[in-house]
């Protein structure tokens, strides 16, 4: 099974003028993003649920809550003129290993939990944990990417981590920014991040009966560097101190004022390190910050847009795995009517399709 994603939690280091909230869609027009792919996975899988809290499934109990949100999230991308290219996890790196490990048993306790308060007739506690247990499988995968390419949306697998393959596209200029709910995509060197685009919308709180207002919301590195005064790899080592996917605990009393308080104070982590005596890690950290700064990619030379298969999208989502046929068919519409507006007719070359890059 593969694992949940979790990032770095950076929200409170951002000064809101280092936020734009995009109130209209139709801002990122003719942008090529590039999506975390399983980033966004796990918040469909999250997000579409049932009132009791368990994911969409077909009749032979097959989930299918990531194949809901992929696809009518993805059409309302193209009709707002957004170009998507969703990029994949490879191989994890070896210093993720012991994280994955401790995700896996949480999740069990998570599931066994679940069951435990279904069984007792405790829903809302039950839906809790029911979320917390989610996993993203292989199969999963497979299914999501055979949809998008039957759509005629690009996939690309990366070698390594998923986010550190769609920076480095936004970072070579393939694409606009990069599209993730983590702000990790920051500490790979994505030049521009746009958050909350598979989560918009209206949300409920966890645990109150309140919704909130999600907008889309873009933040540039050099922009946040700049107002930090501090460098890149100053905010990898804040990031460490804080917590990141390969030391997610950080180290115990530091949030992410207090890092970087420190990492101004001290420059580098390596001299930090020398004055705080509490500070454990999982992973020598140096290894980590060298893994943000150099992690494994692949040069992409071609990215392609095939013509939507009306045929192939109805027989995953209709006769596969019984979605309303015409729902499916009203929204292959729009997808199709999209289509033609922002992508037939123009070429798929890089120096012609990413024309406002």
């Amino acid at each position: 099974m593969l694992e949940n994603v979790m990032g770095v939690n950076l929200k409170d280091l951002i000064p809101p003028n280092c936020r734009i909230e995009i109130e209209d869609l139709r801002y990122l027009a003719n942008r090529v993003l590039a999506f975390d792919a399983y980033n966004a996975l796990y918040q469909f899988l999250a997000a579409v649920r049932q009132p009791d809290g368990t994911p969409l499934m077909d009749s032979k109990n097959r989930v299918t809550s990531h194949l809901s949100g992929l696809f009518y999230r993805t059409v309302n991308l193209v009709e707002n003129g957004i170009k998507p290219i969703y990029v994949f996890d490879g191989k994890p790196p070896e210093i993720k290993r012991t994280e994955l490990e401790k995700r896996r048993s949480r999740k069990e306790r998570a599931a066994k939990l679940a069951e435990k308060a279904y069984r007792e007739g405790h829903v809302e506690e039950a839906a809790r944990y029911a979320v917390q247990a989610i996993y993203l499988v292989d199969d999963m995968v497979r299914e999501s990417m055979r949809l998008l390419d039957a759509m005629g949306i690009p996939c690309i697998q990366a070698p390594g981590e998923g986010e550190a393959q769609a920076a480095y596209l936004t970072k070579r200029g393939i694409s606009w920014a990069t599209a993730s709910q983590d702000y990790d995509s920051l500490l790979f060197a994505a030049p521009r991040l746009v958050r909350n685009l598979t989560i918009s919308g209206k949300r409920k709180l966890p645990g109150r009966d309140v919704h909130i207002e999600i907008k889309p919301e873009l933040i540039e590195l050099e922009k946040l560097l700049k107002a930090l005064g501090i460098s890149r790899e100053q905010l990898i080592d804040i990031a460490i101190l804080v917590g990141t996917d390969y030391n997610p605990d950080g180290v115990e009393g530091i949030g992410p004022k207090t890092a970087y308080q420190i990492i101004k104070s001290y420059g580098s982590l390596e001299k930090a390190l020398k004055f705080i005596p509490q500070a454990r890690f999982p992973e020598d950290p140096l290894k980590i910050r060298e893994y943000f700064l150099n992690p494994t990619v692949v040069d992409v030379e071609d990215i392609e847009w095939g013509e939507p298969s009306y045929a192939d999208v109805v027989k995953i989502l209709v006769e596969e795995h019984e979605f309303s046929r015409d729902r499916v068919e009203n929204a292959l519409k729009r997808l199709e009517k999209a289509f033609k507006e922002h992508v037939r007719g123009a070429s798929t070359s890089l120096d012609q399709w990413f024309k406002r890059r």
